[in-house]
């Protein structure tokens, strides 16, 4: 039996499907779900509905009664992230899980420093527990989702450009829909235990080249500005964005003018057996004219 955590969000709901795909029968796929009413989809295909919650450690235990593989989808409250993934872990091995692949995160330092120590942190920390637990495992190091590229530089850059503190700091990003299929593929198949793959595309790309590929695909031109921190915070702030915002969009824009998320390293497309997408191809989909 696997059991998918956070199936009602889009990698878990995407790689729930990718299962499927693969030849893994419905009656073998459970999610783990906290309101049943926003997973109605997910029944109607034959998917076992389990709930419980990350906050309640027993609920855990008890959902994970029975479940071979666990597809360990990282939280989104980043707030409670750490507590949360702890008792994931700890109830995986009351429950006897016997592997976890485990949704992690890119990051350049692990050393507290980083600009996104507010989400490698966490990460970090499951990682260890993970690999102290005597399950079997292994590790996704996700890179930013390309899906994110435009919440990032705002649904006006046609008209106002991109104006993002990233420098020429580069990432090298990747669908999320493909990651998900990559996990679906891994829990699908053998040889992947203890080990850590680097989910990333092909090319590192910075935002001045965003900003070509939207010029590219839409006739206008695309200019990209990289203010300040502060000028940035500053803007942000005046415009009346919420401050936990603020500080996660310019904590992730320092980290890639920082190089945390370059990597020479690229195992998504091994995953897939096929070129993973490209992040010019992903925005020329978004913003041809």
């Amino acid at each position: 039996m696997i059991l998918v955590t956070g199936a009602t969000g889009h990698f878990g709901k995407a790689a729930i499907q990718y299962l499927l795909k693969n030849g893994t029968a419905a009656k073998d796929i459970s999610a783990l779900v906290r309101d049943e009413n926003k997973a109605v989809d997910l029944k109607q295909l034959g998917i076992n509905l389990i709930k419980a919650d990350y906050d309640d450690k027993a609920s855990l235990i008890k959902a994970f009664a029975g479940i071979d593989k666990l597809l360990f989808v990282s939280g989104s409250d980043i707030a409670k992230r750490g507590l949360q993934q702890q008792n994931v872990v700890a109830a995986a091995i009351a429950a006897g899980v016997s592997y976890i692949l485990y949704t992690s995160f890119e990051r350049g330092v692990e050393d507290g420093t980083s600009a996104v120590a507010f989400v490698a942190d966490a990460h970090l920390a499951t990682e260890k527990a993970i690999k102290e637990s005597g399950i079997n495992y292994t590790i996704f190091r996700n890179n930013l989702y390309t899906d994110f590229i435009p919440m990032f530089i705002g649904d006006k850059v046609l008209e106002t450009g991109i104006y993002w503190p990233s420098g020429e700091g580069k990432l090298a990003a990747a669908v999320r829909e493909e990651m998900a299929e990559a996990a679906a593929n891994v829990l699908t198949t053998t040889g992947h235990d203890g080990k850590e793959y680097f989910i990333s595309g092909e090319e590192n790309v910075s935002f001045s080249d965003v900003a070509k590929y939207i010029s590219k695909a839409s006739g206008k031109e695309v200019l990209f500005v990289s203010p300040t921190q502060e000028e940035y915070i500053a803007a942000l702030t005046n415009a009346g964005v919420p401050t936990e915002y603020i500080n996660m969009f310019a904590g992730f824009a320092e980290g890639i003018k920082q190089g945390e998320f370059e990597t020479t390293q690229h195992d998504l497309s091994k995953l897939l057996g096929r070129k993973a997408t490209s992040v010019e191809t992903f925005l020329t989909n978004q913003y041809a004219s």
